[in-house]
């Protein structure tokens, strides 16, 4: 089987330094699970503790939204493994394609969420600045700060994500990357939006699906 990289030093062979990048990956991806974990722990605890003022707070977030983001984010996740699979097999073209098409969507989810996060801050829901609502006067408040928490972190992640997928788009359709030799590169971009994909795929029903 190829590995699918260019033998560079210290490793004596291709299969030593693909596992080496994959690792490093791993261990990467683990302590940004662990950051988000305790994020979504916090958040489970608490909404054993007020059901009832979870379920009010979740009733102000936009369900279609959410849901319409999910579908684009799943969706910018299959162009990746698709361009993945095209770096594999040396289609460069195809790469840039690909990836163009999931930074599109990705980018989409981006201003959707952005037309979220007015519509937050127009009706009082945001900690700090704009207008008061009485929602944020009692318990639900938490969870309404909890939600700000993980979609902004997220939201990082996403632009982080979308600068990368850039990035390896450009190197590999102006040919600084060669693919098959390199798809290795294609691949560790690949993770790391799939593990973005994922973080939303546990902020979705953890926040919009509370309202009971």
């Amino acid at each position: 089987m190829a590995e699918h990289v260019t033998l560079t030093e210290p490793y004596v062979e291709p299969r030593q330094q693909r596992q080496a990048d994959f690792m490093g990956m791993y261990v990467f991806l683990g302590t940004e699970t662990m950051l988000f974990g305790g994020i979504f722990a916090l958040v489970f605890a608490y909404r054993t503790l007020h059901p009832d003022a979870v379920a009010e707070a979740a009733r102000h977030m936009r369900l279609w939204i959410a849901t319409a983001n999910t579908a684009l984010l799943l969706t910018s996740s299959l162009f990746v493994a698709l361009a993945v699979h095209a770096a594999r097999r040396g289609g460069r073209r195809a790469v840039a394609g690909w990836l163009g098409l999931a930074i599109a969507f990705g980018a989409a989810f981006l201003a959707l969420k952005g037309v979220e996060y007015w519509k937050d801050y127009t009706e009082g829901l945001m900690p700090l600045i704009g207008p008061h609502a009485s929602v944020r006067d009692g318990p639900a408040a938490l969870f309404i700060d909890l939600y700000f928490v993980a979609t902004g972190l997220h939201a990082i992640h996403m632009t982080v994500g979308l600068t990368l997928l850039g990035t390896i788009a450009t190197l590999v359709g102006g040919r600084r990357k060669g693919v098959p030799s390199q798809a290795v590169v294609v691949e560790m971009g690949g993770l790391y939006w799939h593990f973005v994909d994922v973080v939303w795929v546990f902020i979705y029903p953890l926040f919009y699906l509370a309202r009971g």
